[in-house]
């Protein structure tokens, strides 16, 4: 297997002010580093490698022309793996020894906007995907954007004869590529009307547990008919820290599967030319019950408000009723204090938080008026009057080591 290599080194200087500074975060908050240091730039590297060109800087510690001899490239994305949290429960895991660099995500922190990353190469600002709740003035409704549903629930994009392919307008990273790609996901997703809108090019394979996604997997890298480019995404891990918490027994006994299953994968490749990639969308934070704001307390805030709040708890954001700006922002100072950070949106595009390049031609519709920047682990949450309660323990999207930064780990048969 291959050996670690050095950690991934500061940021380059690139005499552009950082987001950071534009927008006057504090010290506790990182931000993205799509300089050369965030899945932005690995995915660039990637298309690259594979014959393509990519719209933004390559990866510092992984440019594509160490790639680009390997025959089959795997990219496994295990959602929900942070580098902090990996790095202090598994040091001396199969992860943790083959752990390349620390790269980051991409604001907001969670898969509504780090997935279309790694299927388009685009940070949020150009595909314009911006949480799990995102306002699409062109279809008039707040909607969730992966499965596809106005948030009051109803017809999927397709069902309501709507294309996806159409809607979003965006390039796969397989039609980037000059080779084979294949897109592994789990079959409840597979065929999702997102999913075949933003794997265009791939050919798709479903599974149904871990070890059938290895399984397929590992045929696929058997008969190779040429470099190829295989893009696996396993959920699992995720789905535990918000039930159950990131630092659940449940979480790290999760982990310690993935690991095995992942070693019994490269042994069972052994002898092929192939280079496994692990990384993450995102990372986590477990809150209490001290940590969650309900909106439903806050009639105030509530009042000012002409949407629901879109985006995710971690990074909210606020579509504000006419003539009751200045009533909002007071009501934020009063009830939230130091637990929030508010910005107007308008700011986190132009100081380069989504992403470096042109907006989307929607990206400002779809971010609001103003965005709510969590500290701490708060998070802030409201709901429909038919919603059902859903408290999640392991929350993201904000702007925190934990949910920004993840790792990126290199393993050779």
């Amino acid at each position: 297997m291959a050996q670690p290599e050095s950690p991934q080194s500061a940021p380059a200087a690139t005499g552009r002010p950082r987001p950071a500074d534009l927008l006057r975060l504090p010290p506790t908050m990182p931000v993205p580093d799509y300089d050369g240091g965030s899945l932005v730039n690995l995915m660039a590297s990637l298309i690259a490698a594979r014959g393509g060109t990519a719209v933004a800087p390559q990866l510092r510690t992984l440019p594509a022309a160490a790639l680009a001899d390997t025959t089959t490239l795997v990219l496994l994305v295990i959602d929900g793996l942070g580098a902090d949290w990996l790095a202090r429960h598994a040091p001396h895991g199969l992860l943790a020894r083959h752990r390349h660099a620390t790269i980051t995500s991409v604001f907001p922190s969670t898969t509504a906007a780090a997935i279309p990353t790694f299927l388009t190469g685009l940070p949020p600002q150009q595909h314009g995907l911006t949480g799990w709740f995102t306002y699409l003035r062109e279809l008039g409704s707040v909607m969730t954007v992966l499965p596809g549903h106005p948030r009051y629930g109803g017809a999927s994009y397709g069902s309501a004869g709507i294309d996806p392919a159409r809607l979003f307008a965006l390039r796969s990273v397989f039609t980037q590529m000059r080779t084979r790609g294949f897109a592994l996901a789990p079959a409840h997703i597979a065929y999702s009307d997102f999913n075949r809108a933003l794997s265009r090019g791939a050919e798709i394979h479903p599974f149904r547990s871990l070890a059938e996604m290895f399984r397929r997997a590992r045929r696929l890298v058997r008969r190779p008919r040429g470099p190829q480019y295989l893009y696996l995404y396993w959920p699992e891990l995720d789905r535990l820290g918000h039930e159950q918490g990131i630092a659940s027994p449940a979480a790290l006994a999760h982990l310690a599967a993935i690991e095995t299953a992942l070693a019994d994968f490269l042994d069972a490749i052994a002898g092929t030319d192939t280079l496994v990639l692990v990384t993450a969308d995102h990372g986590q934070l477990d809150t209490t019950a001290a940590d969650r704001i309900a909106l439903d307390d806050h009639p105030d805030l509530a009042d000012g408000l002409a949407l629901p709040l879109c985006g995710e708890p971690r990074a909210a954001y606020c579509y504000l009723r006419p003539g009751r700006v200045e009533r909002f922002l007071d009501a934020c100072g009063a009830h939230l204090g130091e637990r929030a950070l508010l910005r107007p949106s308008a700011d986190l595009i132009a100081a380069g938080l989504f992403g470096p390049g042109p907006p989307h031609p929607r990206l400002a519709e779809r971010v609001g008026d103003y965005t709510l920047l969590m500290r701490g682990a708060a998070v802030i949450r409201d709901r429909l009057p038919f919603e059902a309660p859903h408290t999640m323990i392991g929350v993201h999207g904000g702007l925190s080591a934990a949910e920004l930064n993840v790792p990126l780990c290199l393993l050779r048969p």
